[in-house]
């Protein structure tokens, strides 16, 4: 087996630096209905919705919620043929009744005819290298056999080629999406568990799209466990810098689970990459709602510095020398401003934590003595004020900026 590279030599792109820009793979633009991934432009924000995609209403319903709340591409899923001329009613209800959304199929099992109707309506489809063509297991294999390999692979082709040629013509995409617990039979064979055989298995099928010249291709590698994510995700960048290819990678750690874990699971994941120059959209899989996945992926974006959607808050850990309650104050200017976007506000509980750790910020609220604030623009001190006046007086001063809007 093939040693999995360690960060510091996972991809050509990645060097030691004290540059604390992050600087990204160099990818093709893939362009899905009316937004693009890769290319230098933003990491972009998908979801799937939970609607059962023959109920046109509450999927049209479900995919405007996520779309109003920032979530630029939305997947659904299409088991069966009847379920893929249901989405070409949604996109048409949708286009109607509210604005185009950018739309992913996905398509499972034996999908060929699904595929194909599907990629009629939606502006990518997404395949499953390990379920597309389904290989049923032998409980007495022993070994795979080059012709059996071959065999496959050409069925493989075969049942692929149609839909390549449907998005080619059509100008569309496909998403070839590597799931680790779904790997087929003989990769698990050839190569084994292991983030190799979900790299060979996404690059046998990226193979055949060149070969029809197409490439309108976005990668993922998905694991429900965050080391062997890094590890394919890694080796993929790595080998498609040695082979030449510059596909986009879609970011995620499958079933990540809910709450607290569930969101520092996939920032383990999706966040290591990004901070690593790898990715070009991302998502969040959650077991909640998918309108709680939105959140999380802009803030993991914003941390990075990748996107500014939201107010940057800087506040200090709090200490014996803090001469307010940090965490109430945090919590009354985070509820005034949480609206407004590209600023950074700093909240700071005295002055040793004041002008110096807040140097970056838009605006500073600092405690300078007991019962009064000092309000900050950048290093300025602008004035001092009743501690009971502060927020509205950091109101005040945002406005005379001219960068306060109405909530």
């Amino acid at each position: 087996m093939q040693t999995l590279p360690t960060p510091a030599t996972a991809t050509s792109t990645l060097s030691l630096s004290t540059d604390p820009t992050i600087h990204r793979r160099k990818t093709r633009p893939v362009p899905v209905g009316n937004v693009t991934i890769g290319g230098g432009h933003p990491v972009l924000v998908q979801s799937m919705i939970n609607e059962d995609t023959l109920d046109v209403d509450g999927a049209v319903a479900a995919i405007r919620r996520l779309h109003e709340i920032g979530c630029e591409l939305v997947r659904v899923t299409v088991p069966s043929l009847a379920h893929a001329k249901a989405v070409g009613d949604i996109k048409q209800k949708l286009a109607a009744t509210y604005q185009p959304v950018p739309l992913v199929a996905d398509v499972h099992h034996n999908g060929m005819k699904i595929a194909l109707e599907v990629a009629n309506h939606v502006d990518k489809v997404r395949i499953n290298p390990g379920l597309y063509v389904f290989e049923k297991p032998k409980g007495d294999r022993t070994e795979y056999t080059q012709s059996e390999f071959d065999e496959i692979g050409d069925k493989i082709r075969a049942t692929l080629e149609p839909l390549v040629i449907s998005l080619r013509d059509q100008g569309k995409a496909m998403r070839i999406g590597v799931n680790h617990g779904s790997l087929a039979e003989r990769m698990l064979f050839t190569y084994g568990d292991t983030p190799e055989g979900m790299v060979e298995s996404a690059l046998e099928f990226i193979r055949i799209c060149e070969s029809l010249q197409f490439r309108n291709l976005v990668i993922s590698l998905k694991a429900s466990r965050v080391p062997v994510m890094l590890a394919a995700y890694r080796l993929m960048a790595q080998r498609m810098d040695t082979l030449g290819m510059d596909y986009p990678l879609h970011l995620g750690v499958t079933e990540a689970g809910d709450g607290e874990y569930g969101r520092i699971k996939s920032t383990a994941g999706i966040g290591t990459l990004l901070a690593e120059g790898i990715g070009d959209t991302i998502r969040v899989s959650l077991t909640e709602a998918p309108e709680k996945e939105i959140p999380v992926c802009y803030s993991i974006l914003q941390a990075l510095g990748l996107r500014k959607t939201m107010v940057e808050y800087v506040a200090c850990p709090s200490c014996g020398r803090t001469l307010f309650n940090l965490e109430d104050v945090l919590h009354q200017v985070r509820e005034a401003t949480k609206h407004l976007t590209g600023l950074d506000i700093a909240v700071m509980g005295c002055i040793v934590n004041g002008p110096g750790e807040m140097a970056d910020a838009d605006y500073g609220y600092v405690g300078k003595q007991p019962g009064y604030i000092s309000l900050y623009r950048g290093r300025e001190e602008i004035k001092r004020v009743p501690e009971d006046q502060g927020v509205e007086e950091l109101i005040n001063l945002i406005k005379t900026d001219g960068r306060w809007v109405e909530p």
